[in-house]
């Protein structure tokens, strides 16, 4: 899209970011090429922002908010108020007459803004805010209609109208309406109503049919009584059958004296689970049920209600119950149960038969209807309301969102937090403001660990109130020599509340180039402190186990009555000694032919140490600036949900920014004098004594002849007289006699 309006851009990161400064840039942004975008989408959670305002721009609810969202916030924002410059205020608090009220959406929003005001008891004021447009309870509570097509009691005129509703929400449940108030909607009406209406109807199937309720309005009761007692009574008279089959089963289908044993000994009631699982009586070949004598006591109180509600009404005063009587029992209650079992309307059981009659008897439906009705045809004007609060969230917020995900102005402006730094970790000695919150670390490790940065994951909590969450910190200045899992320091949020932090994951990169220098050296002395460390180990346990054997073979001596003999002495091994000779010679050459290549550097001596420091540190520094050079901001971004567009480097002197190291405050007074300070050795002394050697190995070496035959012409003819040789260097001795010998 090819883009009219006049851009700026800024340098920041490695790459060209662009500004967002006016109205009129804002409400371009649709023209801008989205190559030229940090990021073409974030997430929603896990951002120092207004959740509420992420919540109304990602409109399709996936959790993320992608470029054309974005835009569509800002356009529709920029075109409800009369100057897009608004927007780049960010107030906290909306003034009516911003709103653009020559469209209608305007006039729309203008007026529902007055209607929250007005109804806060804020007729004549002339901004609206957040907090305002947020409280709908208060905003409602003075109004019965509200368009949300929810009434609640206190809207109907009558007071049967308003029982009905109170025992629809009791049967159904609430809705909340908008004041805060439990209400119902016309769907709730409409259930409510279908439910009623079948209650009623499968009511009337009993009331036609009198084989349903076989004992009146007892039925269910006696009912209740037969479905309880239904499996005992047919396991009783099924064995009575077996027993008729087969006499001799009689006796094993009849509880035998060991099953008594086995909670003989117990203190025994009638509902012991023991008792309950033998048989309702004494099983035998056509035994009737008795219904009081010779009863099993677990059952002689259901039993009894079984003669009382069913057996008395149908045969009179019977004392027992044959299989055929009980064949007439059951017979009878086989049309209720067909009843029961196809009950309709059991959500307004509770209320009772008669109530629900009552409620379908009156108009209570089509009033309420109505009201619901009434209610709705308000939800234009009160819908706005909501469009009220997004407009002040908007006003608010989207400049911020836009100067964090067009650009990441915020991040390399240092001038504020961007909106996904969670916070400040203080470790130590620095503290890291490059901090994000994550999920699980694991898995964001995976991809953060492609940026290039050293980075620790860190487990927080704070214990007054229990709460937990983990965070990610980039380490871009100092050091990571005391870096390590489990070391503990405090983390602060951008609310300022204090968290406990412990270091749970560490994601290993180069800091910076002065560690890279110092890690060879630093390698080396780990490695030769290791190599101690094992040697003096293995010296101790090779000491220890010779003390063992020394201390055994006395033991022994001591046992047998005679004296340990002697250790016997140790023999001098040439070879050895030769060996050693060899190597010693074999060093002190190479050091010399080092030490002679070096002094032949003559002034290029500091040349040649730079060298060898160079040599010694260069590959490190070397490679830790390749990959510095890379470090780079979008992995530790993309892994938390983002999709950045750029190349958003960290380099050292923005990572120092970053990661601050702990140094002195300006006009400090130090005090140097440490009372446990370790005891300074003689470097000076160490000095002088190298320089003395150096002296002599190269005066042994001749390097500093020449030297001296420049700086004293007559030392060397004397030199030269005392050994007679010629002037001219001849080798050949002659006699030479002194000059005024020669002039006699």
């Amino acid at each position: 899209m090819a883009s009219n309006h006049t851009w700026k851009f800024f340098r920041a990161g490695g790459f060209d970011q662009v500004r967002m400064d006016t109205g009129a840039d804002l409400m371009a942004i649709e023209e801008l090429d989205q190559k030229l975008w940090v990021a073409l989408a974030c997430p929603t959670t896990g951002l120092e922002f207004d959740a509420n305002t992420l919540a109304l721009i990602d409109t399709d609810k996936d959790g993320r908010i992608r470029a054309p969202e974005l835009i569509a916030a800002v356009k529709w924002a920029g075109a409800c108020l009369k100057s897009p410059d608004d927007l780049v205020k960010s107030a906290p608090e909306l003034p009516l007459s911003a709103i653009n009220d020559a469209t209608p959406e305007g006039k729309q929003l203008l007026a529902s803004a007055r209607q929250i005001l007005a109804n806060l008891g804020k007729k004549n004021a002339t901004v609206i805010t957040i907090e305002d447009t947020a409280n709908t309870a208060k905003i409602f509570s003075q109004t019965q209609f509200n368009g949300d097509g929810i009434v609640p009691a206190d809207s109907a005129e009558d007071e049967a109208t308003k029982a009905t509703i109170n025992d629809m929400i009791d049967c159904l449940g609430p809705e909340t309406d908008h004041s805060g108030k439990p209400g119902v909607s016309q769907a709730k009406v409409d259930e409510f109503f279908a439910a009623a209406q079948a209650y009623s109807d499968w009511w009337k199937q009993a009331e036609t049919d009198s084989t349903i309720l076989p004992f009146g309005a007892s039925t269910a009761a006696a009912a209740a009584t037969f479905k309880a007692l239904k499996a005992k009574v047919d396991d009783y008279f099924t064995r009575c059958r077996l027993a008729a089959f087969d006499p001799r089963a009689a006796n094993a289908l009849n509880p035998e004296e060991k099953d008594y044993l086995v909670f003989a000994a117990k203190d025994l009631t009638p509902a012991s689970s023991e008792i309950a699982s033998f048989p309702l009586a004494q099983v035998g070949a056509g035994n009737p049920l008795p219904l009081k004598e010779g009863l099993n006591p677990a059952w002689s109180g259901a039993m009894a209600n079984l003669e009382t509600a069913i057996v008395r009404p149908l045969f009179n005063d019977k004392t027992f119950i044959t299989e055929s009587d009980w064949a007439v029992i059951t017979a009878k209650f086989a049309p209720s149960e067909t009843w029961t079992s196809g009950k309709a309307g059991a959500l307004v059981e509770k209320l009772g038969l008669e109530r629900v009659r009552e409620i379908l008897g009156g108009n209570c439906k089509e009033t309420i209807t109505a009201l619901v009705a009434r209610d709705k045809a308000l939800e234009p004007e009160f819908s706005a309301i909501a469009e009220v609060e997004r407009l002040v969230r908007y006003q608010r917020d989207l400049y911020k969102l836009t100067n964090n995900f067009v650009s990441f102005r915020d991040f390399y402006g240092r001038k504020d937090k961007a909106i996904f730094q969670a916070g400040t970790l203080y470790l130590d000695q620095r503290s890291c403001e490059l901090c994000l919150s994550v999920e699980d670390a694991g898995k964001h490790g995976i991809m953060a660990g492609l940026s290039g940065t050293y980075l620790a994951y860190c487990d927080l909590a704070r214990k007054g109130s229990g709460e937990k969450m983990q965070i990610v910190a980039a380490f871009t200045n100092g050091d990571s020599d005391n870096l390590m899992v489990g070391r503990n320091g405090i983390f602060y949020d951008r609310k300022g509340r204090d968290w406990d932090a412990t270091i749970s994951k560490l994601i290993q990169n180069p800091i910076s180039i002065r560690q890279a220098f110092w890690s060879p050296y630093k390698k080396v002395a780990r490695m030769i402190q290791e190599q101690i460390a094992k040697r003096a180990a293995t010296a101790d346990q090779a000491a220890n186990a010779r003390l063992a054997q020394r201390v055994e073979k006395v033991e022994e001596a001591a046992a047998k009555g005679t004296a340990p003999a002697p250790e016997p002495a140790k023999k001098i091994d040439t070879g050895m000694i030769a060996a050693l000779g060899v190597g010693a010679a074999g060093i002190g050459g190479m050091v010399g032919g080092l030490l002679t290549g070096f002094l032949n550097l003559k002034a290029l001596m500091p040349l040649g140490i730079l060298a060898i420091i160079l040599l010694i540190s260069g590959p490190a520094m070397i490679m830790a600036w390749l990959k510095l050079r890379k470090r780079n901001l979008g992995p530790i971004l993309d892994a938390n949900g983002w999709a950045v567009n750029a190349k958003a480097r960290i380099n050292v002197p923005f990572g120092a920014s970053l990661t601050r190291v702990a140094v002195l405050p300006p006009g400090a007074q130090r005090d140097l004098k440490d009372p446990f300070a370790e005891k300074k050795r003689p470097w000076g002394l160490y000095f002088t004594i190298l320089v003395i050697i150096l002296l002599i190995l190269g005066w042994g070496f001749g390097k500093f002849d020449r030297i001296l035959s420049n700086l004293s012409p007559k030392i060397t003819s004397s030199w030269v007289i005392y050994n007679k040789l010629p002037p001219d260097g001849d080798s050949t001795p002659t006699e030479t006699k002194p000059p005024t010998e020669q002039k006699k």
